[in-house]
């Protein structure tokens, strides 16, 4: 069945796999196409930005990724996981002669939430982290658990001593590397499993010492894809303590990549599935960035097992998950809800409900409660003739269905996660009715120090300078950690602030969408998030696996 979408006007297609789900779970079709529908997900949350705000209960000074001047009340962690805090005394009864996005919001901008989105009583020394737990000693890491010592980096888990990564996993004493796993030492690689002491890495597994290598297997002393004496290696080795030697290695390893086949599906041991970056998977269809997950449908980011779910975004160890955002750990039968976690079932347009939450429709900041409506506590004969109640009400209000309109997310369109994938101007988002943050969330002051070309030659007391990034021109500090890390490597030092930095990280991947295209090898037919637009040579599984050396 094809469709059209109400939001950008494409046209998008249900089959009847997705026909038989939305059945199964009682909604109807969306009206929004899969992008539209990310993008509405992705507006409720910010990760990545913070501020230090006051506490709405006792003023004290805190870390949030809430604005000091968010109309929504914001506790620090403590208190809002204490028992001197409850949701329900927030509660109101349901009002059939409004809508019910209408009193959800009025309950929004009354209920407390939670300062930031971390497992704070085992963090330890990590105040500057958010969606992140089980870790320490980190700064401005951001959905990364069980790392130490680690710093600028975006879903970095189980790692120690790394800075500047991007959805890596068992790292130690990298920089600069995306989309890679247990490696040590290594810098600027991408792609790559169990690497150690290399630089300038696509798609490698196995090597060590190596410099400007692609689809390369178990290589020792190699530069450019071919071999190399221990002494040139060490001898271009110290050449990246240049600033000036780094951007040209860079130049040219970028140029390099582009000469080389690309697998047109990153991941391992999957099973009938489409997308890109799956592990473990069996039956999943336009999914991404997921593990572990069985008959799924446009999933995105899937952290651990999920079941039976569609149209999820940061959801993990789920089962029947439905236009979900940012739920998990034993999550069952939920809908339309976000930000909810730890043993919950049978929520629907839900926030910030955790802990053993169940049967819960419109509820905000709950914790070990079940049979709530709009915060307000029912018995569970009560509950359950209300609720379809209201469903009923949603249906004739045309709310029914849809996961939470972007002009109610509590934080604005540009600290949003949305900005990322889906950018718009501040007029276009006004245009739309959301909201956009209008404070500098960094300053653009003169800098008060040049970097010096070589790091070997740089000042301690550089930490205590500003500088200016050379993309977007505000400035931005090093911390003594990552000063000693790099001199520590003998890698130049970065030239732009950590947001530029991890949006070149982002860049450097594809867009999460399909293409039909063919392998350039054997003509096979594939789909790819490679684009038949791109220079970039595409190969199938069996194939790039071939060509490795």
């Amino acid at each position: 069945m094809s469709s059209v979408c109400k939001s950008c006007g494409g046209a998008f297609s249900i089959d009847s796999a997705d026909q038989g789900f939305y059945a199964r779970i009682s909604v109807p079709a969306p009206s929004c196409c899969p992008e539209c529908r990310l993008q509405r997900k992705l507006a409720h949350h910010n990760q990545m930005t913070l501020f230090r705000r006051s506490c709405d209960a006792t003023g004290e000074s805190l870390i949030s990724h809430f604005p000091p001047d968010s109309p929504y009340k914001v506790y620090a962690q403590k208190l809002w996981w204490s028992d001197a805090f409850d949701g329900c005394e927030y509660g109101r009864p349901f009002d059939f002669n409004k809508t019910f996005f209408d009193q959800y919001q009025e309950l929004s901008l009354t209920v407390p939430r939670v300062a930031l989105m971390t497992d704070y009583l085992r963090d330890e020394n990590c105040s500057y982290t958010n969606f992140s737990g089980r870790n320490k000693n980190c700064y401005l890491i951001f959905d990364s658990d069980e790392s130490w010592d680690c710093y600028y980096s975006y879903t970095i888990n189980g790692s120690r001593s790394c800075l500047e990564c991007f959805r890596v996993k068992s790292m130690e004493l990298c920089c600069e590397a995306s989309d890679s796993k247990d490696s040590y030492g290594s810098a600027f690689i991408y792609n790559c499993d169990n690497c150690r002491d290399s630089f300038f890495l696509e798609s490698c597994i196995g090597c060590k010492n190596c410099i400007l290598c692609c689809n390369l297997r178990q290589k020792e002393y190699y530069i450019r894809n071919r071999p190399a004496s221990r002494e040139e290696f060490e001898a271009l080795r110290k050449t990246l303590s240049s600033w000036q030697q780094l951007q040209k290695l860079l130049t040219e390893f970028e140029k390099m990549v582009s000469r080389f086949p690309r697998r047109a599906l990153r991941g391992f041991h999957n099973e009938n599935v489409s997308g890109d970056y799956l592990v473990h998977c069996k039956d999943a269809q336009n999914c991404y960035d997921c593990l572990e997950l069985r008959d799924g449908k446009y999933c995105y980011q899937g952290f651990m097992a999920l079941k039976d779910c569609m149209d999820c975004e940061e959801c993990g160890e789920g089962e029947l998950l439905y236009e979900c955002s940012n739920l998990g750990y034993n999550a069952y039968n939920c809908r339309f809800s976000h930000q909810s976690l730890s043993q919950i079932s049978n929520l629907t347009y839900c926030d910030h409900c955790f802990n053993g939450c169940s049967d819960l429709f419109g509820c905000i900041s709950l914790r070990r409660k079940k049979h709530c409506v709009l915060n307000q506590q029912y018995t569970e004969s009560e509950y359950n003739t209300l609720v379809p109640r209201i469903i009923e009400h949603m249906r004739g209000t045309g709310e029914w269905g849809e996961f939470f309109p972007m002009q109610l997310s509590p934080f604005p369109y540009n600290i949003s996660m949305a900005q990322d994938q889906f950018p718009l101007s501040r007029e276009q988002a006004a245009g739309l009715g959301l909201s956009w943050y209008e404070g500098e969330t960094r300053g653009s002051k003169p800098a008060t120090f040049s970097l010096p070309p070589n790091v070997a030659e740089t000042p301690e007391s550089v930490c205590q300078e500003l500088l200016n990034c050379e993309r977007c021109g505000k400035n931005y500090k090093l911390i003594p950690q990552e000063l000693a890390f790099y001199k520590s490597i003998g890698l130049a030092l970065p030239r732009s602030c950590f947001q530029c930095r991890h949006a070149a990280r982002f860049a450097r991947r594809n867009p999460r969408k399909l293409h039909e295209r063919f392998c350039e090898r054997c003509g096979k037919s594939l789909q790819s998030t490679f684009s038949t637009e791109q220079a970039d040579i595409v190969y199938c599984e069996n194939c790039f696996s071939e060509s490795m050396e």
